[in-house]
Parts: C-alpha cells; sequence; structure tokens
C-alpha cells in the first residue's frame, strides 16, 4: 500500500517542494481510491493545459489574458458559493476533473498552468480570497480564478480586504506566498470545513497531522491534534498530546499550560 503520508512528508522537506505534487499528495490522502496513476494523470492534464497556451512573449497582463480564456472561458474552470460545502473543492484532482473549487485550488490550477508554459505567476493570499498575479509584485497585475479569471486592480484588492475583515489592505498582504504556505492554508481549509460536521472528525484528523509533517507549523497544532483524538474517543492518546504541548508551553503561558494539564486530566477520566 502506498505511504502517501511519508511521499508527502518527503515533498514538504524538498528544495524546492513542488506546489501541485503536494495538493494532489493530499487528495490522495483524502481519497482512497487515488492511485499513482491517478496522480500521474493529474499532471499530466496541468502539462497539457499548458500547451495550450499561446507561445511568444507578453506582459504581466497578457499573461492574465491568456490563462483566463483558456481556463476560465474555453474550459470553464470557476467556483460558487456552493463549491465551499463540498470537500472535493479542495482536492486538486477533483478540482481538475469539476473543473470547480476554492479560490485557492483554483489558483493553484492557474499557477501550476502558467508555470508550466513559462509565465511568471505567484500566488496572493488575501484573507478570506486566494487570487493570483502576474509579473513583478508591483504591478499589481492580479486575477481571480475563482471569478473565471477575472482581472483585479489594486483598488479590486482593496475592497476585497475590506469586505472579508473590515480593514484596508495592508502592504504584507501583497507578499506572494510560497508553496508551503499555499498547502497549510489548503489543510486549514479542510479542517474548516469539517469542523461543523463531527461525523467527519477523521478528516480533520488527517489535515491537521498532514499539517504537522510541514518543516514549518504552528505549535498549536498538536493541541488540535489533541482535542482531534479526545473528540473521536481516543482518550489516552489525547490526554498525552496535550500533556506534551503543556510542557511546550508552560514557560512561556504557565496559567495557560496548566488549564491544558486539567483538560487532559478530564479527558482520561473519560474513561471511568
Amino acid at each position: 500500500m502506498t505511504d502517501w503520508r511519508q511521499q508527502f512528508a518527503e515533498e514538504a522537506r524538498a528544495e524546492r517542494p513542488d506546489l501541485a505534487r503536494l495538493c494532489l499528495l493530499i487528495g490522495a490522502v483524502a481519497d482512497g481510491s487515488v492511485t499513482e496513476p491517478d496522480l500521474d494523470a493529474a499532471e499530466i492534464e496541468l502539462d497539457r493545459l499548458a500547451g495550450e497556451l499561446p507561445y511568444g512573449g507578453r506582459d504581466a497582463a497578457d499573461w492574465g489574458t491568456a490563462l483566463a480564456r483558456l481556463l476560465g472561458e474555453r474550459y470553464g474552470f470557476h467556483g460558487t458559493q456552493a463549491d465551499y460545502l463540498r470537500l472535493e473543492s479542495s482536492l486538486l484532482h477533483e478540482v481538475l476533473r469539476r473543473r470547480r473549487g476554492l479560490p485557492i485550488l483554483l489558483s493553484v490550477v492557474w499557477m501550476e498552468v502558467a508555470r508550466r508554459a513559462g509565465a511568471p505567476v505567484y500566488g496572493l493570499g488575501l484573507p478570506g480570497h486566494f487570487v493570483v498575479g502576474f509579473g513583478d509584485p508591483a504591478e499589481q497585475a492580479l486575477a481571480d480564478p475563482f471569478a473565471g479569471g477575472r482581472a483585479m486592480t489594486g483598488m479590486d484588492a482593496e475592497l476585497l480586504v475590506a469586505g472579508a475583515t473590515g480593514e484596508p489592505l495592508e502592504p504584507s498582504m501583497l507578499r506572494p506566498a510560497g508553496p508551503l504556505e499555499i498547502v497549510l492554508r489548503i489543510l486549514n481549509n479542510i479542517r474548516a470545513w469539517a469542523s461543523p460536521r463531527p461525523e467527519r472528525s477523521g478528516v480533520a484528523l488527517w489535515a491537521v497531522e498532514l499539517a504537522l509533517l510541514l518543516p514549518s507549523h504552528p505549535a498549536r497544532l498538536r493541541y488540535d491534534r489533541a482535542e482531534l483524538l479526545v473528540q473521536r474517543g481516543d482518550f489516552l492518546a489525547g490526554a498525552a498530546e496535550m500533556e506534551a504541548y503543556a510542557s511546550v508551553v508552560a514557560a512561556v503561558e504557565p496559567s495557560a499550560a496548566a488549564t491544558i494539564r486539567n483538560r487532559a486530566q478530564a479527558a482520561r477520566a473519560l474513561l471511568n
């Protein structure tokens, strides 16, 4: 049996992590029917789409227009609010099949197709909505794959951020996102999808466990994993994880560590 998690860990620690491969491995962990040929087929589809882009030099805005015509208009890649209700919207192989997904997964498709065609492309993790940019980030040649590749101006980005957070756009929000940042955000989206669905706690658990395999991740994830273990009835393992996390935070937040230890004790009591 293929150890997808091991492959994910190895790719995440590579000198240059492959974004598409990491996203496809998330899908393989999520869907037990996925095979290595399925992942190869997804990579081939990205290559095929890239091969359909017109060849030749173009400026940043032209790249955005070409991608929008190919992916948004010709192949119908886009998203709707209903896509937020489906786990498949966070799985790259399914997004390639359905041509529907969350903003960040559609952006991954745009980025991977553009990269294969030689375009200077990057992802931009704006609060509440992921988009793509072309050329020099200072040019702010942006596109929204969720809207079929609609071109965005800097003012559009400001309005998007204001609508999502009520706060002004900060310069730091325009920093291109790295592959591992994108992967962590995808895993967080999967956890957010599973959180209000207790029957899908197993999905939240594997998502947090994959996030813990990333070279850099929030320490809080260890506690989140512990809570999920307790929620799923693995009280001893969850309590042990809570106590280990409490030891980590004790030097900085002793009161928080005490609270976590009390929760660990309460988890063990559930065995009685």
